[in-house]
């Protein structure tokens, strides 16, 4: 029985490894771009992003990945450089990028898009390779309404009061109750939702710090020293999670659990 569990566990931390495949490239670059980079003829920042060019065609051709995960890297790449082009906007400042860059547009290097690009890319993979499968998933037209609220939030703030404490609270309501199940080798195993994606956003956080570390963007208290990123970002993290699952959900289908036997016969979520 406990060579059981070890197996598995071994295989969870695989797959795991396998869907972050994307992510793991692209911070690896950052980090070894930091201290050894050797070209002069070509900026750090523009390198990265041919980099990550480069690495997703390669996915595709050993097809290491699926066009509908490309597809969902290109959806995210548009969606984050839109936000990206108003938080580095000289009106708002939330953060900047030190370095110089040829490919980029106002003040945003193109592969930012990369960065919150990895994030779908590991939702898609890991949800097909752990057969996501879902109990008490609420309405998709609600969940819908609740990403674009969430999205429109990251503008609206600097202008208006912060909703993001009474959408946080929507998310709670809605997926209080929402358990998401996922198969290692055979048997389906549950945790809630809301605590899943808590443990991503945590993870997203840790990468973001040493992201900050070898000077991707800098927040305006990191200026003149790095310091650890504010643990307040989790929400903000805990929020994009939440989007960037739905935007998901929108390629993936959502299917309920249903019991070990049945799991061939899956019924779709309520739409």
């Amino acid at each position: 029985m406990l060579v059981d569990y070890i197996k598995e566990f071994i295989r969870f931390g695989l797959k795991q490894a396998y869907a972050c495949l994307f992510g793991g490239f692209l911070l690896l670059v950052m980090i070894v771009t930091k201290y050894w980079y050797p070209l002069e003829s070509i900026h750090r920042y523009d390198f990265i992003f041919l980099s990550a060019i480069a690495f997703q065609v390669f996915l595709l051709a050993t097809k290491l990945e699926t066009w509908r995960e490309s597809l969902v890297i290109v959806i995210f790449h548009i969606v984050a450089t839109v936000m990206e082009l108003f938080k580095t906007s000289d009106a708002i400042g939330s953060w900047y990028y030190p370095e110089d860059y040829y490919f980029g547009i106002a003040n945003v290097p193109l592969f930012t898009g990369f960065m919150y690009s990895a994030v779908g890319s590991y939702l898609a993979r890991v949800w097909r390779l752990f057969d996501f499968q879902y109990s008490n998933y609420p309405n998709k037209k609600l969940t819908i309404a609740l990403v674009i609220a969430i999205y429109l939030n990251f503008f609206t703030h600097h202008f208006i009061w912060d909703f993001r404490w009474v959408l946080l609270a929507l998310t709670v309501w809605m997926f209080f109750s929402t358990r998401i199940y996922f198969r290692v080798i055979e048997q389906h195993r549950s945790m809630p939702l809301l605590l899943g994606w808590f443990l991503v956003s945590l993870f997203i956080w840790f990468a973001e710090n040493i992201a900050t570390f070898v000077d991707i963007w800098h927040y305006p208290n990191q200026s003149e020293s790095w310091r650890l990123v504010s643990w307040a970002k989790l929400s903000s993290w805990y929020l994009l999670m939440l989007l960037s699952f739905v935007l998901v959900s929108l390629i993936n289908q959502v299917t309920l659990f249903t019991s070990q036997k049945a799991s061939t016969n899956l019924a779709e979520a309520k739409s």
